[in-house]
């Protein structure tokens, strides 16, 4: 049986991706899932985190976020059983890819996929849908009333925000790249309160949000990473820069960022402190390195599916890839993290 790995590179090479051979244990653990998989979301790897959490492997496993079928259980399943259509994240330590045929998996990461839902659809968006929620329950504990900023709302991970904010009765303001985007933002329902272009340097982030909240700034700020001084990429060149995002937040202000080097200087953080305002990292990998709130990962993971099921989740979804192009499609999204694929088994 074969799956698709990642080979560390020497110094400053590119990733490498490969086809292994892999085989499974005759034997189930007892609290193991033996699935068929029939879709495999593609997310870039993290190697440096991989070997900041201690995990020292030549090959790293590739495509976490599964949905398949359940072939077998362990002795002690209690969760399901065989028939049952299953969806999840494998762990960080796990030793097979997300694109082998059949693989295993513990049954605490796992989640009863509903019946309207596709293998395609909750593979696929299943990781963004996880780091939405990360971001607003966790992390800025959103309520209805208050008024959230997304960075890049047409992005995977930015709409799924959008959406669930909207559902929870939230205002919603959104930044914006292109006229495209701008324009596919603007006919979403339920509608967001107001899009922001940043793409042709005429809207000024700040008077805008202050008009929009009459001058009181918004309670969350999500961002999709952040421009630092000198940055010359054009990409990069239309994020924000973090003054820009200390100075949109209110008063006792929630900033969820992407930013895993993020630097603080004394006059932003003599500004936050004067708004009492909080900046917290957004790790969505934190949830399966430990289990000090695995239950809470298994609602959230439930709360997801049901509610792409349901259609308040419509996550916009890239063409499925053939197995045979997969090795391709994860050279490109490695270079381009925020393109997202999903695999067809």
């Amino acid at each position: 049986m074969k799956g698709l790995y990642g080979r560390a590179a020497d110094g400053d090479a590119e990733l490498k991706f490969v086809i292994q051979e892999t085989t499974l244990l005759d034997v189930l653990g007892s609290h193991q899932v033996r699935m068929k998989v029939k879709a495999c979301g593609l997310s870039p790897l993290d190697f440096k985190l991989i070997q900041e959490v201690g995990i020292q492997r030549d090959f790293i496993p590739v495509g976490r976020e599964v949905a398949g079928v359940v072939l077998q259980v362990g002795p002690k399943v209690t969760f399901f059983q065989p028939e049952d259509e299953v969806v999840g994240v494998l762990p960080l330590d796990s030793p097979c890819s997300g694109l082998c045929e059949v693989i295993d998996i513990d049954e605490y990461y796992l989640v009863q996929k509903p019946e309207k839902l596709s293998f395609l659809c909750a593979a696929g968006a299943l990781r963004d849908g996880i780091c939405a929620y990360t971001a607003l329950h966790t992390h800025a504990h959103m309520a209805a009333g208050q008024t959230l900023l997304v960075m890049d709302g047409s992005s995977p991970f930015g709409l799924m925000c959008v959406q669930l904010a909207c559902y929870h009765g939230v205002k919603v303001l959104t930044t914006s790249h292109s006229p495209q985007k701008q324009a596919f933002l603007e006919q979403l329902r339920p509608s967001v309160a107001r899009v922001i272009p940043v793409h042709n340097g005429s809207s000024d982030l700040l008077s805008v949000v202050l008009e929009e909240t009459g001058g009181l700034g918004v309670d969350i700020v999500v961002d999709s990473g952040v421009c630092l001084h000198g940055v010359e990429e054009e990409d990069i060149k239309l994020l924000p820069h973090k003054h820009d995002i200390i100075s949109v937040l209110g008063v006792g202000g929630h900033w969820v960022t992407s930013h895993k080097n993020l630097q603080l200087d004394p006059p932003d953080c003599r500004l936050l402190h004067l708004k009492c305002a909080s900046v917290s990292f957004l790790n969505p990998e934190v949830w399966t390195t430990s289990s000090a709130q695995q239950g809470r990962y298994l609602h959230i993971l439930k709360d997801i599916v049901e509610k792409m099921s349901a259609g308040v989740l419509r996550p916009q979804m890239e063409e499925a890839v053939p197995l045979y192009e997969a090795t391709v499609a994860m050279e490109t999204i490695q270079r381009h993290p925020k393109k997202k694929a999903v695999v067809q088994l």
